[in-house]
């Protein structure tokens, strides 16, 4: 088995890709080893000293780390995440997703948030996927986009200007009630 690294935008943290599916739908996000409890592998590489986070998506996996350099710790995450497949046992020890909850939007703005939500998912979410990432629509009120990040994206330096300037500007054209874009 080959796992391939990619370095992403946040420098705390590092996209695996085994070379398989790593949850068929849907992410997780782990931000504390206490969150780790419904997934085998995410408790497996929490084990590993100077791992804080650890985001699975459609095929990759982040992880978040600490104060330690990553040629201290990726050997030994490259070797977890190697045993786990190769045991064939499940990522998930139960069909859950991180993706429950709620929206919200005022009556009326249906079709507004349709609109943002398509654009999200077909211009925001694989961009931000390429990068160990994820974002989602949580809701909208009085012209503000609410978005969740996860993975790479939490915490990233660059996940700001990403947001302001990226995600902001590209709603603001095709859906002009839209003034500004906030992270929840």
């Amino acid at each position: 088995m080959f796992i391939q690294t990619e370095a992403t935008p946040n420098p705390a943290t590092l996209k695996f890709l085994p070379g398989r599916i790593v949850l068929p739908e849907g992410t997780m996000d782990f931000r504390k080893s206490e969150d780790a409890g419904t997934s085998p592998l995410a408790q497996t590489l929490f084990q590993v000293d100077g791992v804080e986070g650890i985001f699975f998506g459609h095929d990759f996996i982040s992880v978040t780390k600490g104060d330690v350099d990553w040629q201290h710790i990726k050997p030994a995450i490259l070797g977890a995440i190697m045993e786990h497949f190769m045991s064939g046992a499940p990522v998930m020890a139960s069909e859950m997703s991180d993706e429950s909850d709620e929206e919200f939007f005022e009556e009326g703005d249906e079709e507004t948030v349709d609109t943002i939500k398509e654009l999200i998912e077909t211009r925001v979410r694989p961009a931000v996927a390429q990068d160990g990432g994820d974002i989602t629509f949580r809701g909208f009120r009085d012209g503000i986009v609410y978005l969740s990040m996860r993975g790479a994206c939490s915490g990233c330096p660059s996940s700001t200007a990403t947001l302001k300037h990226g995600i902001q500007n590209l709603l603001r054209h095709f859906v002009p009630e839209v003034e500004e874009v906030r992270a929840i």
